[in-house]
């Protein structure tokens, strides 16, 4: 036990020093409620790296080289209805749709696909660091990396306009992965954890989380990877969430 506690405490210690910590300080933090409302099917063999509704239709990005792709999915019945396969070389990661636009980040790549919602290839931008979540606010492109800061782009040429550290008081968190943007704030997967959590998007304080450690039950036999994956429905006001080689994608109410 003395050994697990002073492992940790390296840990929490290398975190510090390094200026940021992907362990989530709850105590401070307020938790959110959900209540589950219907569970679909989620094809398990796909690596979910983004997830988008418009028009009453999921649109996800999966991952892996050689498996990365980008989906129209019936949410219902779970059936991919059109795909499309990136290049072996790129590691699909977020997605976001913003007028009429798709766009698809890469992981190492530095590059990032926009594709019209017929999945016709528009245009490529170049960028740099890794590319990790994406979503967006009606006029700006939002973007993670991995780190503790999210980043605000031109949808046109994808240019830095600015960028926000996502912190919890004095505690910067790292691993800001899939996004959602939200009626001011971003929903943000913190990665290898359970934990989504609620961040002014203004400020990039965190305001409150949310534990959804337990929710996937299923008898699936397969390989299951971390919770990945966060669209808004805005018809039904709720959210949908799944994760990497889930068998299933549920749709939950958030209770504020």
């Amino acid at each position: 036990m003395k050994n697990k506690i002073l492992i940790l405490a390296l840990i929490l210690l290398i975190g510090f020093l390094g200026g940021t910590v992907s362990a989530l300080d709850t105590e401070s933090l307020a938790e959110l409620e959900y209540k589950v409302l219907d569970s679909y099917n989620h094809d398990p063999k796909a690596f979910t790296q983004g997830l988008e509704i418009h028009a009453n239709y999921l649109y996800e990005g999966t991952g892996l080289y050689g498996r990365s792709s980008l989906r129209k999915v019936d949410i219902q019945s779970g059936r991919v209805l059109t795909e499309i396969k990136l290049k072996s070389e790129y590691f699909g990661e977020g997605i976001t749709i913003l007028n009429n636009k798709i766009y698809q980040l890469s992981w190492k790549e530095n590059t990032a696909f926009v594709y019209d919602l017929d999945f016709n290839l528009l245009k490529k931008f170049s960028y740099q660091g890794e590319g990790w979540g994406l979503t967006n606010n009606g006029e700006q492109i939002i973007m993670s990396d991995g780190s503790q800061y999210l980043y605000y782009r031109d949808p046109e040429t994808f240019e830095v306009l600015k960028k926000i550290s996502v912190k919890n008081k004095d505690q910067r968190l790292k691993n800001i992965n899939e996004l959602e943007y939200q009626g001011g704030y971003i929903y943000a997967n913190i990665w290898q954890t359970d934990y989504i959590i609620k961040i002014n998007a203004q400020s990039g304080a965190v305001k409150a989380y949310l534990d959804l450690s337990g929710i996937l039950k299923t008898d699936y036999q397969g390989e299951i990877d971390v919770l990945n994956g966060i669209a808004y429905d805005p018809e039904a006001e709720n959210f949908l969430i799944t994760g990497k080689l889930w068998p299933k994608i549920y749709r939950i109410k958030i209770i504020d």
